[in-house]
Formats: structure tokens, sequence, C-alpha cells
């Protein structure tokens, strides 16, 4: 367990969409553990011992009754433990950039047991919990949180997770599909086809993809699937030609993979088959270099004001953070925005993370609907010549 503190007086505000600046680097956090009184050097000892008042010494990490106590559960240490550092360490930079002193924020390590991590945040006075990553632990988090009346803003993506007191903030697949669906249609394409692998993320994507060309007035002429194992995909690709001519292949699966199977596509359907992506690709930082992907369009949360944050991440721990450590810093500035009113001591204002007109964050903006799961404001990129442009951008907010 570690916790980090801010320091310094509150210098800024955000608005409803305006991330804040850093308000400068400040010395690193350090746990800090309290001292008992330090009698004066000079006193001599009597013969008799001076009765002293009884001293209740209290267990855990000290009481802090003028900040709200928060718990962030990611892991620390196992395979994982560098995507929950870069989690953790955004957190940090988001408490410094904020200069926010209403929030204390201590570290709860995933890795060696997330119900054990949970109960420990409780017991310590935790009234909010941010994470965990992965949706096994929130599946082992979630009861004993909600038992306790304790809301918890997961970073997973797994929708079936959501719910009961949990609510996600991770990328799903279902907004990114939908998105790039309606800019195809609206640029003109009308008939789809999909290649989507096995396993939770491919259904979910096939359900969405399917859902969003009906919504979108298009068609889906052939929909494939297939075992994420060596040639597995091209079995898939033959299949779909077959049903060829379409205007458009979605591939719900990574960079990597994607360009591999469009390739195939515009050999067999040809190379004017637009390809489109999934918000997995946003995570992959040499997608612009694969040639077969030139002209794919995906739809992704905007990585304007993520450039900057890597940077100053950068700048501060010598090293480039995961992509998923924004989730740790939105979820920062989300509670500091409802600290403003959130009394410490008191339990968190879980209705306040209802508000339609959402929160801000360096992924853009973002609401939790009723399903307690974070609608994004995504933008349409196209690759082009070795780079992305965006050619829809995402909105700023959200409308009534």
């Amino acid at each position: 367990m570690a916790d980090a503190t801010t320091i310094g007086q509150s210098a800024r505000r955000f608005g409803r969409w305006t991330v804040l600046a850093a308000a400068g680097l400040l010395g690193a956090c350090q746990t800090i553990v309290p001292r008992g009184p330090v009698e004066p050097s000079q006193q001599r000892p009597t013969t008799r011992p001076a009765d002293r008042p009884s001293i209740d010494v209290e267990t855990g990490i000290p009481r802090d009754a003028e900040r709200n106590r928060v718990a962030l559960l990611v892991p620390l240490s196992g395979s994982n433990a560098g995507v929950g550092t870069s989690i953790a360490n955004a957190t940090m930079l988001a408490l410094l950039d904020t200069q926010n002193q209403r929030v204390r924020i201590t570290n709860y390590d995933t890795a060696t047991g997330a119900a054990a991590a949970a109960q420990r945040a409780i017991a310590e006075g935790a009234q909010l919990i941010l994470g965990p990553l992965l949706a096994d632990d929130v599946r082992a988090v979630a009861p004993i949180a909600r038992a306790a009346n304790i809301p918890v803003l997961s970073f997973s993506n797994d929708l079936g997770v959501a719910g009961n007191g949990a609510y996600l903030m991770g990328y799903v697949p279902t907004q990114s599909v939908a998105r790039v669906v309606d800019f195809a249609r609206e640029r003109g394409v009308s008939n789809f086809a999909g290649l989507v692998p096995n396993g939770l993320y491919g259904e979910r994507a096939s359900t969405a993809f399917l859902r969003a060309v009906e919504g979108a007035g298009g068609q889906v002429v052939s929909l494939q699937t297939y075992a994420r194992a060596p040639g597995a995909v091209s079995g898939a690709v033959t299949r779909l030609a077959a049903k060829a001519p379409y205007d458009a292949v979605l591939i719900a699966d990574s960079g990597a993979n994607a360009a591999t199977a469009a390739a195939m596509v515009k050999r067999g359907s040809g190379a004017a088959t637009r390809i489109l992506g999934t918000e997995l690709w946003n995570s992959d930082t040499g997608i612009a270099a694969k040639p077969a992907l030139s002209g794919a369009w995906y739809a992704s949360v905007s990585d304007t004001l993520y450039r900057q944050y890597a940077a100053k991440y950068r700048a501060r721990f010598g090293a480039g953070p995961y992509r998923l450590s924004s989730l740790g810093y939105d979820s920062v500035l989300l509670t500091v925005r409802i600290a403003r009113d959130w009394k410490p001591g008191t339990p968190f204002p879980v209705n306040r993370l209802r508000d339609g007109d959402g929160f801000a964050g360096i992924d853009g903006a973002f609401r939790f609907g009723r399903d307690n799961v974070a609608e994004r404001a995504l933008e349409v990129k196209e690759i082009r010549g070795g780079t992305t442009s965006v050619v829809s951008p995402a909105p700023t907010g959200f409308g009534k």
C-alpha cells in the first residue's frame, strides 16, 4: 500500500469541458508516518516516573479529517504491474495538476488479492474506490463495496461487470463500432461485412456491429468469425470473399492482426474496399505505418490532450505511460470536481455520477448512463500516408 497526497494551496479550477493544465511538478510524495511526542533532552529523570495520560494508538494509516479518503485498487506487482503502476502514477499526476487538498488517494495492490485489498481499503476509511483494472477483480470487489455502500469506478471494459454499484470507465467496443459505422454510412457505405475473433470481445463487437448497421440503414452482407491462431483468419477471409461485393469490412481486432487480415481482404475483394477498425487500434502506436490499413477508418477517444499528458508524464517519471493510464487521470478529475461539494468523512455522493452534462477528461467528454457504463464522445480517424488524421471530430459535450 502506498499513499499519495498533494502539497500547496488550490490555485485554479477547471470548467465543465476544460482540463486543468499542470501547476508545476512538485517534489515526490511519500507516506507520512505520525511520530509520538518527544521529551526535551534537558529534562532529568526522576526517581518516580511522572504520571502520563493514556494515549490511544490507532493502527493503519492516520485519520485525515480535512480530506476525502479514496482508494486506488490496481495491480502493483505481478504480470500487470506495469499498467497498474502507470495508472497509479497518473492519479498522482492529476492530484498535482489540480493542486487539490480535499482528496487523499491511497494505493492498494490487487495482485495479492483484490477482495482483500478492497476490505482493507474500506476498513481504513475509503468512501470511493477507483479501479480495479481486471474484470475478475471487479467481480471480487463489487459485492464487498456494495455491502459498504461504496461506489466502484472500474477501469475495465467488460460490460458484464457494470451495475450494482460498479461503474465502467474503460473503452468498450460497442461505442466505437457504432461511431465508425455511422460515419461510414454518412460517407456512402451501404453494404458492410465483418471479421471478428472468437471470444467475449468478438461477441460484443459482432452484436454492436449488427445493431449499428441496421440502425444506420445499411446491410451486413457477411459476418465471419475466426480463432486467434496462426492462419485462422485466412479461412475467414475466404468465406467472406464468397459473399462479395461489399463496400467496407469491419475488423474487430488489434492493429497488427487487422493489418494482416486487411491485406487478405483487399486481395480478395479489391483495393477499394474500405477497412473499418475499433478502439483497439488507438493503443497501437505503429498502426499508421501499416500499408494494408491505408485509408482505414476507426473511432476512438481523442489523443489531443493525451499527447500533452504523455509528455508531462514522461518528464516526471522518465518513461512513457500506458495508454490506459489516462483512465486513472480522468477518474481523479471526476473525483476532484465532485469533491467541491463532498464533505470529508461523509459518504461519496453517488448521485453526482449521473450528471447528464457529464465530465471532462484528457480522453474527452464522458458520462455514465443507466447501465453504469461511461458513454464517450469519440472521434473518427483515417490512416493515410503513414499518419493518422481526424476526419470527424469528437463532440465537445452531450446535448440535452
